[in-house]
């Protein structure tokens, strides 16, 4: 296995509980938490593992290959990194940390708009490689800027966030004062000053901030105005009249990220989408909404002819990644585990988390007797 890889750490569970113990609660809880009761953050992982595979052992087998295409782009690996907003409050410097890691591995990381590392950064840590999350903006002077930098910064696609109509009721964030506008309790503080590697690499790095937001933030905002002016300048709702413009002024591949039913991707496809992410947001906005491989399953079988369709939410290891590309998925994204790798490792997190990831997916594939990622479906065993 490679040198990247931590063999204390060998599972999931392992870099969760160790990040636990370096994070702040607060910022962990964000991290970690889902939605009021967190019954789809747990539905999530629990239905993709219900997906069982059938090996195939007394045929010729040739060398298993873990490489595969989607968008017309080629990685290593049928798995990438999801965009996070507010990767930077969870471990210092992690959007660097992870789009290196990214680049390195030749997977796809997604930057996020309202996380805390900007376009051009990520352009230049990935040489252009970098795909870009797209919350939309209200104004269409603002949403024209952000789409011309990502352009700009060679991005080669842009992901359109859909499933954000209004705030995830989330009790822990609520709690802990991350709702927003965010606050700083004494209670906070006093769990900031109890993780001392968290802190001294904040002050490192500062304070997190919105960093591709900051050229249309107002200067000297306090906590309550900057909460103010996200929810004035933002509108999570996506509609045909709003779809249409981003995709004529965009010439890059276009993606829909939240899509969780047949209309909806139905829409996606009239409306010259390239790929869809089916997704429930990693169970943080509707606690009653079905589990991602369910909606999975239906959306790939009807439509997977029509539109590149890929997968995120509950996906925690590569037996998962490789369940999922089973049920028709093109490819897969996971946003939490590589923050449990970050907080766990610092700085050698990613690349832990990816060749962890690589190296069970791979297992995955040769247990099998599976010579290349487009032929899992052959190994789905039918309920």
């Amino acid at each position: 296995m490679a040198a990247a890889f931590n063999p204390k750490y060998p599972s999931m569970e392992d870099l969760r509980n160790r990040a636990k113990k370096r994070i702040p609660k607060f910022a962990f809880e964000y991290l970690d938490g889902g939605c009021n009761e967190d019954v789809s953050i747990s539905r999530n992982t629990e239905e993709i593992r219900k997906v069982q595979l059938q090996p195939r052992y007394l045929r010729n087998q040739g060398i298993s290959s873990t490489k595969t295409s989607v968008l017309g782009m080629e990685f290593d690996a049928p798995f990438g990194i999801a965009p996070v907003g507010l990767q930077g409050l969870m471990w210092p410097n992690s959007p660097e940390i992870l789009a290196k890691a990214a680049f390195k591995h030749n997977i796809p990381f997604i930057l996020s708009t309202v996380t805390t590392m900007d376009i051009e950064r990520a352009s230049e840590l990935t040489e252009g490689n970098a795909w870009f999350q797209l919350y939309n903006p209200a104004e269409a002077e603002l949403r024209n800027d952000i789409i011309n930098r990502a352009a700009a910064a060679e991005c080669p696609v842009l992901v359109l966030l859909c499933d954000v109509p209004t705030f995830g009721y989330r009790p822990r964030d609520i709690r802990n004062g991350l709702a927003l506008p965010p606050k700083m309790s004494v209670a906070n503080i006093i769990q900031i000053l109890g993780k001392p590697t968290w802190a001294a690499k904040t002050l490192r790095y500062g304070q997190p901030t919105f960093e591709t937001l900051k050229p249309y933030t107002p200067e000297g905002l306090n906590l309550k105005q900057l909460g103010q002016f996200m929810d004035k300048t933002f509108s999570g709702r996506l509609n045909e009249e709003r779809i249409k413009p981003i995709r004529d002024k965009w010439k890059g591949k276009l993606v829909l990220k939240g899509i969780a039913s047949a209309q909806d991707t139905e829409d996606a496809i009239r409306l010259g989408f390239d790929g869809i992410i089916v997704s429930n947001h990693g169970g943080r906005q509707l606690d009653a909404a079905e589990s991602t491989i369910n909606s999975l399953t239906e959306i790939a079988a009807k439509y997977g002819d029509q539109i590149e369709v890929m997968m995120d939410s509950g996906l925690r290891s590569g037996p998962d990644i490789a369940r999922t590309m089973a049920s028709g998925a093109k490819f897969t994204f996971m946003g939490r585990s590589f923050l449990y790798g970050c907080g766990a490792l610092g700085k050698k997190g990613g690349d832990h988390t990816i060749t962890m990831l690589k190296t069970q997916f791979k297992q995955v594939m040769d247990q099998l007797c599976c010579e290349r990622v487009e032929d899992l479906p052959k190994h789905l065993i039918q309920n």
